[in-house]
């Protein structure tokens, strides 16, 4: 008998735990633990962690359970699943309002031309659906797989789950773990494609007055463009727009500051244990999951590389050069990746600030992820 065949015949026979309910124990515990002693997106990867050993204890009643005279009785995070992500996927929807709150466009719009690296640092995405087709993943799935590369946790939930993809637990996971491994990850891929005399290269900010208006237009304009071009982009793209417009508008100042913290804490807490429904041991524990975790840090890695690439080849054609570490920040990890690009400049030269400019390309990132999960579910539906 071998060492898997020992312990499912060991722990069948105690309270029906089987072995890959002890995989998803080990799991919850892993994200916990990044939560709380690693500080790693801790508002989401906690609650996820202990709702994934909530939904993987037997005969738990927070999925399903039996009363006497009644019958089958749905549990709360079963009916919270498929009540706000798989009915209406109101909590991602909800969650963008106050990442829109967060975020402040003003270097981005003293700068357009940062648009250009959000849009090249989505490359990723795109190769990464590539391959997980040619690994033999449905379309749905594969789409689904590759948004990860958006390093955008809600987009990933809400693509994978508009698609029906029988993989949304795992790339919930995966999307937020890795976007929680910045800081590990990104380095590493920018030292790959890049040299220190690259990383040291430095670019002078003399940002440009953003009038009120501007900024007031701005959420307005992107959603009518992002509406005409990518018209299932509109739900995304919207509610992250609006939640800037309520930022920027200058009378809702107390509804701001509660987007951006109250509202935002809540649906993340709420959405990190409801996702947990689709963390059950019997459809987790596979090869499948173990794949879709290298192919998200994939399309991750090669998202940084383009962006950094697309730099690069702008330098060719510009007399004042650009870091190319900035094409590395136009994933939509934000502040993270502008904060790593800022790091790895102060250490190639200490006297070489790039954070304004990163967090530019930052912020594109977080439009141009919304504008690509749009366009994958305009796209992948019409090719079915």
């Amino acid at each position: 008998m071998d060492f898997l065949s020992e312990m499912s015949f060991l722990t069948d026979g105690i309270l029906g735990i089987t072995w890959q309910m002890v995989v998803m124990y080990l799991v919850g515990g892993l994200l916990i633990y990044l939560a709380i002693k690693k500080k790693m997106e801790p508002a989401l990867l906690l609650p996820m962690g202990f709702g994934a050993i909530l939904v993987n204890i037997p005969f738990s009643g927070v999925l399903d359970y039996e009363i006497a005279g009644i019958g089958e009785v749905r549990g709360i995070i079963d009916w919270l699943f498929e009540t706000t992500i798989e009915a209406s996927e109101m909590l991602p929807l909800l969650l963008f309002i106050g990442i829109g709150a967060m975020i402040d466009f003003g270097p981005l719009l003293s700068n357009p031309k940062l648009l250009f690296f959000g849009a090249a640092a989505q490359f990723g995405i795109f190769l990464t659906i590539f391959v997980a087709s040619l690994l033999g993943f449905d379309l749905r799935d594969a789409a689904s797989i590759g948004i990860i590369g958006a390093a955008d946790g809600p987009t990933s939930i809400l693509v994978s789950q508009v698609l029906r993809s029988s993989y949304i637990g795992p790339i919930a996971v995966a999307a937020y773990s890795y976007m929680a491994l910045v800081p590990i990850i990104q380095p590493a891929a920018i030292k790959l494609v890049t040299t220190k005399k690259e990383r040291a290269i430095r670019m002078e900010y003399n940002p440009t007055s953003v009038s009120k208006t501007t900024r007031i237009l701005f959420p307005v304009v992107v959603t009518l463009i992002a509406g005409l071009v990518a018209p299932q982009s509109v739900a995304l793209v919207g509610f992250l727009m609006f939640g800037n417009l309520i930022r920027e508008c200058g009378v809702l100042e107390t509804l701001s500051q509660t987007a951006q913290n109250v509202l935002a804490n809540l649906i993340t807490l709420l959405l990190g244990i409801t996702i947990a429904a689709s963390m059950r041991a019997d459809s987790f524990v596979n090869l499948q999951t173990l794949i879709i975790m290298c192919l998200g840090l994939l399309a991750f890695i090669f998202d940084t590389i383009a962006g950094v690439l697309f730099a690069k080849v702008l330098n060719l054609f510009m007399k004042k050069k650009v870091n190319p570490m900035i094409g590395a920040a136009g994933i939509s990890a934000f502040p993270m990746s502008a904060r790593v690009v800022q790091k790895l400049g102060l250490e190639a030269d200490n006297q070489n600030h790039l954070l304004m400019h990163a967090v530019g390309a930052n912020v594109s990132g977080q439009i141009a992820s919304v504008i690509a999960g749009g366009v994958i579910l305009g796209l992948v539906p019409a090719m079915l």
